[in-house]
């Protein structure tokens, strides 16, 4: 007998249902394309190789990512475009890459709270995104905006689906705590002179001047508030970040 699915009781005849793997088994990474162009391609395509070695015990070359990708632009027949990337494996590896519009940043501060929370091998961004989805949940049901761990001993991590760092004057920290490393965390990171990577604990967040969240949409949204804690504008960290990613153009596809 061969796989099937069924869909509240009816068959479905569209879908392989080896599929499934790439949502229970295997990882991911999204980016934003604008223009055939992707901030950091070159550490995605890192991040997909080095998760398969270790996931899957077999290298992903970069020429077959850079293949699907100009595959889902010309699919779309457009430059402008969400691409998120699952990797999982049968008897062999396979490339499932979802394609959709572009997603616009947000358009103004965000409000978090805070919960204790670590995710399963945060190194790695794995498709087991339950554990986000439901604190992201949480925080808006709370009041706010969104989701930011921490550990067991109270220091800052991670948000639901971002990295986040703090400032002092120009100057960025980013927390020691395990997290997953964004690609637009590390195209900051690369591109700034110098920043510090440190334990930050809750009691620490009212001596930071502003605070900020990174990922594949939003490239430094400021944060308005962490509990209680609440951060104005800062225009000279802003400033920071700006020349940063200014120095780092985006890569062609």
């Amino acid at each position: 007998m061969s796989d099937f699915l069924l869909l509240d009781g009816t068959l479905l005849q569209a879908v392989d249902p080896m599929l499934l793997r790439a949502s229970s088994f295997g990882h991911f990474t999204s980016m934003q394309v604008r223009a055939g162009h992707v901030d950091g391609l070159d550490l995605h395509f890192d991040r997909l190789d080095r998760s398969t070695r270790e996931v899957f015990d077999q290298p992903l070359p970069e020429p077959r990512i850079r293949a699907e990708l100009r595959a889902a632009l010309d699919h779309a027949r457009s430059g402008d475009l969400s691409i998120r990337v699952n990797v999982f494996a049968t008897d062999q590896l396979h490339l499932l890459t979802r394609v959709g519009p572009p997603v616009p940043p947000a358009t103004g501060p965000v409000r978090l709270r805070t919960y204790q929370h670590e995710r399963a091998v945060p190194h790695l961004k794995h498709t087991g995104t339950f554990d986000l989805t439901y604190y992201d949940r949480k925080a808006k049901a709370d009041g706010y905006d969104d989701a930011l761990f921490h550990t067991p001993t109270g220091h800052i991590s991670e948000a639901s689906t971002w990295n986040i760092c703090f400032a002092r004057g120009p100057h960025l920290f980013f927390p020691s705590a395990p997290i997953l490393k964004g690609i637009r965390q590390q195209t900051l990171q690369r591109a700034l002179p110098t920043y510090t990577t440190e334990p930050i604990h809750l009691t620490d967040l009212t001596t930071y001047d502003a605070a900020y969240l990174t990922n594949s949409i939003d490239a430094a949204l400021p944060i308005a508030s962490i509990n209680e804690v609440t951060y104005q504008p800062h225009a000279e960290s802003a400033h920071t970040i700006a020349k940063a990613y200014a120095s780092q153009p985006p890569q062609a596809v």
